[in-house]
């Protein structure tokens, strides 16, 4: 393959830089009259290159197989790019009432992406490593983005110190893994890694690298006080877009080097999926703010996740695709609802939302949408995903581990319904948050997230054509 058609498997990332350098000239040269229109210069580019990786393009491997790409993986880049477009959408208010520079958020923004895309396609542990950090080091600059709260600050420190040390954890590990087999190209390294202890241990620090950006337990630790502190608009694109990209990694790896030693990692993945739930769930319930308590549902959720990885399957892949994207139009309704409260009134506790049906009648029924799918209430898609979740863990006879996950999503139904329960039966309070006025772009998004809770559960082509791709690879 000649070096000009390498660069065009590069199809999504050539575009995406396109739109970052568009949109850097656009901040560096417009005048004042002209940034006025940056939120729709914006939203208007980044949905014409969501759009573009929608057409189909070949699959194959690039700069010596350290670059693949496949259906499978461009899937994923789609759904990457469409939470990332959801979430420029909604953070429109809070970049107008705040101090924030609007292009330095689209731009870093952008780069993170760029990094997460490197990570899907990485055919070798060198560009995974370079996504990773081109992903991670930005967005730690995102969660410190409000210069106008400290919380802000801190979530960005906390996040930049356990994001260096994931990646020192990593590094080590894939020293190991390369001590073993000489190479760090996936496709070469497949017939190499067995069980020897030295790389059995390379997977484990590999692994724990890749649980912080997760948010497993025990790697879990940052994330509560992260989310808390971080703009609205960059904690939903923590829980839904970094941590896709993740799992999407995880699931790669496991499948294309780890295969060979399925034994380890798979009772692995089984016990660290029950303890996520689990605490998950248990800490979820206390909470008071809603971003903490959205975080410790989202380690839940990751929990969840995990079961469709541990199966190593195309089963599994094709269920764990399918959930994160679910997942993303589920946790991001409920994000934007969060990020309209708290751009009227303010406030994050979960308190504000006493009353809310009486005020704000459609945003309570757009968050009520997301927690019923979040917590697997059918008719809505978060059921069906977890259902393929549950049979992708039955088919490899973990009919244990699916009984304890069913018990704890009666568990997290009963959390999910707190929230229900303050919008619909609390008593307003004297301070109650009044008629919220969203703009159309946030209202934009929300609409998008609803018909997606209503119509990708309903819609059986959604997953038979991920099982098509996922089974052809």
């Amino acid at each position: 393959m000649s070096f000009f058609s390498d660069f065009l498997l590069l199809r999504q990332e050539i575009s995406l830089m396109a739109v970052f350098i568009l949109l850097f000239m656009y901040d560096v040269l417009a005048s004042e009259r002209g940034k006025s229109y940056f939120h729709l210069a914006t939203c208007i580019l980044f949905g014409l290159h969501t759009a573009l990786g929608f057409i189909p393009a070949e699959s194959g491997s690039a700069f010596g197989g350290m670059y693949v790409t496949s259906p499978l993986t461009v899937l994923m880049k789609n759904i990457l790019s469409v939470g990332a477009w959801l979430v420029l959408m909604q953070a429109d208010r809070w970049l107008r009432v705040s101090n924030a520079r609007r292009g330095e958020f689209y731009v870093i923004m952008i780069s993170t992406l760029l990094g997460m895309n490197f990570m899907i396609s990485a055919g070798s542990f060198m560009l995974l490593y370079i996504g990773i950090e081109m992903a991670s080091l930005p967005m730690a600059c995102l969660a410190a983005f409000d210069k106008d709260k400290g919380t802000s600050a801190e979530a960005g420190v906390k996040y930049i110190l356990l994001a260096a040390l994931s990646s020192g954890i990593m590094l080590f590990g894939l020293s190991f893994l390369y001590g073993a087999t000489g190479s760090m190209y996936f496709a070469d390294m497949q017939g190499l890694v067995d069980g020897a202890p030295i790389v059995v241990l390379g997977f484990v620090l590999f692994f724990v690298g890749l649980a912080f950006k997760i948010s497993i337990v025990p790697f879990h630790l940052w994330t509560a006080d992260v989310y808390e502190g971080s703009p609205t608009s960059v904690t939903a694109y923590l829980s839904v877009v970094s941590k896709g990209a993740a799992v999407f990694a995880l699931v790669f790896t496991l499948w294309q080097v780890f295969g060979a030693i399925s034994v380890v990692w798979h009772h692995l993945l089984w016990g660290l999926s029950l303890v996520t739930i689990v605490l998950g769930n248990l800490f979820a319930i206390g909470q008071k703010d809603i971003k903490r308590f959205f975080a410790f549902s989202s380690i839940s959720q990751a929990g969840f996740i995990l079961l469709g990885v541990m199966g190593g399957t195309a089963q599994g892949m094709t269920a764990t695709v399918y959930f994160v994207l679910v997942y993303l139009f589920s946790n991001l309704a409920a994000f934007g609802v969060i990020s309209a409260v708290e751009n009227e009134s303010g406030r994050t506790n979960i308190t504000a939302y006493n009353g809310l049906f009486q005020s704000n009648p459609k945003l309570t029924f757009v968050m009520t949408l997301a927690v019923f799918s979040l917590a697997g209430i059918p008719p809505f898609a978060g059921f069906f995903s977890k259902y393929f979740i549950f049979a992708a863990a039955a088919e490899q006879g973990e009919y244990l581990l699916v009984f304890l996950a069913l018990v704890n999503t009666v568990i997290s139904l009963y959390y999910y319904l707190l929230v229900v329960r303050a919008m619909f039966i609390n008593p307003a309070e004297e301070k109650a948050v009044g008629r919220i006025r969203s703009g159309g772009y946030i209202r934009l998004s929300l609409t998008l997230c609803t018909i997606g809770i209503l119509l990708v559960g309903v819609l059986s082509g959604i997953y038979e054509y991920v099982g098509g791709i996922s089974f052809g690879i």
